[in-house]
């Protein structure tokens, strides 16, 4: 086994008691002293901060980055304001998703935030699909997701200025004479900001929002389960190279210039089934969100069935939403089962757990639109 990657921020993780783990090639923290569910907790109520520097944080060089991006995502780049960042999808030739990704445009460039298991591949997939007119450059950077009700409250008191911006703005802002960009987004449901700052000032700056009586350290642990509640996918567990956008629900994340009769209809891998999907509607199956009776946790891999004993699908992730205080799971079924409130059931440890298919995100966003 390869040695384990360190974040900027492992020390701190080692000071503040973070349990850690393996993740994604690096040592990661899954909980601190506070514990997951009180961690989560927290989160929904006030502030918590996570460290996602293990994410990949990629720059995008040439003289039309947009366009030439779209020759590998779904997403409307090219419509993407100056400012602004969307969620994109890098697909591959049979139409399944590759990676899910963070796109901002900055200017004469674009910046990418790549999940971390993914980041290799990715810029692989950057350096030998986009024109020779282009390039990407990973950075060495720390990435702080401060996330939470009070998240505005805390950011106000080092960076006024980035309170100015509503959800999916990104800008470039400087905290007590640190230059970091700053988008006020995040994976957990709630409003929130995430900073990239460079590699040998991310502790220096997790520690001063640290030290804001709102703030706790989150670990993965509680992540999960906030980005769960929301509704929010995990690569390579709720989406994957044999899912399509349309079987994952993520039509939204195709532009509509990029659909049949689109100004740049298609033009992206996997276009002729992805987009055949959109029409047709004939994809034989579809994700769905879940929610459990009683308290006992639906995990990932458990198997779906119908009421007449019928295997249906799979839960791809599911765990106990301490917010919605009961278990909850997405997963993907039959399409024939996926409406709202079909009840289905989970089998778990021999038994038959029922779970009704529910609208998902399972809590109310908190997102600052404005």
């Amino acid at each position: 086994m390869s040695e384990l990657k360190h974040t900027p921020l492992h020390d701190l993780h080692l000071e503040l008691g973070g349990k850690m783990v393996p993740f994604a090639g690096y040592d990661m923290p899954v909980q601190y002293p506070l514990g997951v569910k009180k961690e989560h907790e927290h989160t929904r109520a006030a502030c918590g901060l996570f460290d996602v520097s293990h994410m990949g944080q990629i720059l995008l060089h040439g003289p039309r980055p947009a366009e030439s991006l779209e020759t590998l995502v779904c997403a409307d780049i090219v419509g993407l304001p100056r400012g602004m960042q969307r969620y994109a999808l890098f697909t591959g030739q049979d139409g399944g998703i590759l990676d899910d990704l963070m796109v901002a445009n900055v200017g004469d460039h674009l910046f990418l935030v790549v999940n971390a298991a993914c980041k290799d591949q990715d810029l692989a997939l950057l350096e030998t699909g986009l024109d020779a007119d282009h390039h990407a450059e990973l950075l060495d950077r720390g990435l702080l997701a401060l996330q939470g009700p009070e998240a505005a409250a805390v950011m106000r008191r080092f960076c006024p200025a980035a309170c100015d911006m509503v959800f999916m703005q990104q800008g470039e802002f400087t905290i007590d004479g640190i230059e970091v960009w700053v988008s006020r987004s995040g994976y957990t449901g709630e409003d929130g900001f995430e900073i990239s700052v460079p590699a040998e000032q991310a502790e220096t700056l997790a520690r001063r929002l640290l030290a804001e009586g709102e703030v706790e350290a989150i670990g993965l642990g509680a992540r999960d389960s906030l980005r769960l509640e929301a509704g929010l996918c995990l690569y390579g567990h709720d989406i994957d190279i044999e899912t399509t956008p349309v079987e994952a629900g993520l039509i939204w994340a195709i532009g509509k210039p990029r659909r049949r009769g689109g100004e740049r209809a298609a033009g992206f891998p996997g276009a002729d089934l992805i987009l055949h999907q959109v029409e047709i509607k004939d994809h034989p199956r579809k994700r769905i969100g879940l929610l459990g009776e009683g308290r006992a946790p639906v995990r990932e891999g458990a198997e779906l069935f119908s009421d007449d004993d019928k295997s249906i699908g799979k839960v791809t992730s599911g765990g106990f939403g301490p917010s919605v205080g009961k278990p909850v799971a997405m997963g993907y079924v039959m399409i024939e089962y996926a409406e709202i409130g079909t009840t289905v059931y989970a089998e778990v440890r021999g038994k038959r757990l029922p779970m009704v298919v529910s609208k998902m995100p399972f809590v109310v966003p908190g997102y600052h639109r404005g």
